[in-house]
């Protein structure tokens, strides 16, 4: 795998305006090469899975059912990939974990059509609120 073409990936999914162009970057590059998707283990996250359920009723406008979601994380490079289904769409998500960003693709249409949805999302950290008597 081309290391170069991995942190062009991580520059566009913090850089680039169109979500589209992101996703056809790692699907062109990297999705469907049999070299990188030989690489990682399966894995949960518990921070995607909730992430993914929001965004989508958030896309949809209504609760839906996550299913087949198969992800995989890859060490070396800190990278969560991997495809679901959303109400017999197919989606997508991609994450880097030391930057904290991820993308959601999501057929917009069922039958799948060239529509998609796309998400952009980051971790948020929450800070403890202040104590008065902290004096820093």
């Amino acid at each position: 795998m081309n290391i170069d073409r991995f942190q062009e990936l991580k520059q566009k999914l913090t850089l680039d305006a169109d979500l589209s162009n992101i996703w056809l970057f790692y699907m062109d590059h990297f999705a469907d090469h049999a070299e990188f998707t030989d690489l990682g283990e399966p894995a949960n996250n518990e921070y995607l899975d909730s992430v993914i359920q929001k965004t989508c009723e958030q896309m949809f406008g209504r609760t839906v059912k996550i299913t087949d979601f198969l992800l995989i994380y890859i060490a070396e490079y800190g990278f969560f990939h991997g495809p679901f289904q959303v109400e017999r769409r197919i989606g997508g998500v991609i994450y880097f974990e030391d930057i904290k960003v991820g993308l959601i693709a999501v057929s917009a249409d069922y039958p799948p059509t060239n529509a998609v949805k796309y998400s952009r999302f980051s971790e948020v950290f929450q800070l403890p609120a202040p104590d008065r008597y902290d004096l820093n």
